[in-house]
């Protein structure tokens, strides 16, 4: 189970952080909700740690380099770390109003015949600021795996981190903050960048050196309807490109201090909700050159399992100092993929990667992995796999890795 020799991420073989909880760890959380009991009553620390040294076991024998947590310290892929930034301010029975009733989240979340917005969503009520002593979520999450994993290893292990963008792009044209706390979008983003900025610090002084953003909002970018929307609502200032432009620029400005050896990228996905739902369609053409070149990320974690992400055609504005990590393996469906289509997939991605830079395949090849086109339980449960078939996935993402790269 080698890795081609490649010593820093992205590995060949690849997960994209959530894999399926064990039945105790959701049980201790029933209990927590159902019972109203804390975590200290329930024994949560215990069953979590216990968890995570089992899912790390697992990923170090299945030969997959990059180890998480699993994602078993949150209920859902976006974590606490919203929720732990000072300034915001938990939604209760938010009316409908104060979001974009096309952006695909919203689409499918809102209750049916309500005019109620599901909960679990934040908005800036003050001034954003981190404090160090409240945003323990994500280094927690860190601490649980470098238990379980060697020192000389720690540069491997990688961190999911939610978008900067997650709690702006579901909100209408400033509804994302309080009038009083920003007066426009670049202020917002502004403090939006500093906080992360801070939380990424905290976690490279931990020892953190590769963080992936889960971001579904860029793919929606992708989505006609999401694009019609947004043409349809005058509220908007600006365009869905000025809407991209922002965002790139948010990125940039989140990432702007990191050192050079801490490992970013970013995961592009049309939604995995509970029982495997997606919620969007669209091709990566729509936004592809301007993202893969102008986005300051080392590596673009794509879906691509079925038609809804279109062709691997855009890989060829893929620059020569970044990577791509093609999402082939589905975690929505049972059924295990055929090694050898699979494998063809890759190479054709590496084709059209090559077809940008005048390239052979094999040296585009050196920027390419493979993984699952998203996690495979992004909410707590209800996922359509069991964790023999999630065992089988992650195996053949390691032969089919071993048989490409293994052979350069």
């Amino acid at each position: 189970m080698s890795d081609s020799a490649r010593s820093t991420p992205p590995y060949r073989a690849e997960h994209l952080g959530s894999l399926l909880r064990p039945q105790k760890l959701l049980d201790v959380r029933a209990r927590m909700r159902d019972e109203g009991l804390s975590s200290e009553e329930a024994g949560l620390l215990e069953v979590e740690t216990q968890a995570v040294g089992q899912v790390v076991k697992k990923q170090r024998d299945l030969g997959i380099p990059a180890i998480g947590s699993g994602e078993y310290t949150r209920t859902r892929f976006w974590g606490l770390m919203w929720d732990e930034f000072e300034g915001t301010v938990r939604l209760q029975d938010a009316d409908a109003s104060m979001f974009r009733l096309y952006h695909p989240d919203v689409v499918c979340l809102i209750e049916k015949d309500t005019h109620i917005m599901p909960g679990d969503s934040v908005i800036a009520g003050g001034k954003l600021s981190h404090n160090p002593e409240l945003s323990q979520s994500n280094l927690h999450e860190l601490k649980l795996v470098q238990q379980f994993v060697p020192k000389e290893e720690w540069h491997k292990i990688k961190l999911t981190m939610i978008t900067p963008a997650w709690f702006h792009m579901r909100y209408k044209q400033g509804k994302a903050y309080a009038p009083e706390a920003y007066a426009n979008d670049a202020e917002y983003f502004q403090d939006v960048a500093k906080v992360y900025q801070a939380e990424l610090k905290q976690l490279y002084d931990a020892g953190l050196r590769n963080v992936q953003f889960d971001d579904p909002g860029m793919a929606y970018l992708c989505s006609k309807e999401f694009r019609d929307g947004w043409a349809a609502d005058s509220d908007n200032i600006g365009t869905i490109e000025d809407l991209l432009d922002a965002y790139i620029a948010l990125y940039n400005d989140c990432l702007a201090n990191l050192p050079a050896d801490m490992h970013t990228g970013i995961h592009l996905c049309r939604g995995n909700f509970i029982g495997g739902r997606h919620f969007a369609t669209g091709s990566y053409d729509m936004i592809a050159q301007k993202l893969f070149q102008k986005l300051d990320v080392n590596t673009f974690y794509l879906e691509y399992d079925t038609e809804r992400a279109g062709g691997f055609e855009p890989l060829q504005f893929l620059p020569k100092n970044k990577n791509v990590v093609v999402g082939v393996i589905s975690t929505k469906l049972a059924q295990l993929e055929d090694k050898e289509e699979m494998k063809s997939r890759v190479r054709n991605a590496a084709e059209w990667v090559a077809k940008g830079w005048e390239e052979t395949v094999e040296e585009a090849l050196k920027r390419v992995c493979v993984s699952p086109q998203c996690g495979f339980s992004t909410h707590e449960s209800g996922y359509p796999l069991n964790d023999e078939e999630e065992t089988k996935k992650l195996a053949l993402v390691r032969e089919i890795a071993d048989e490409i790269w293994g052979q350069l």
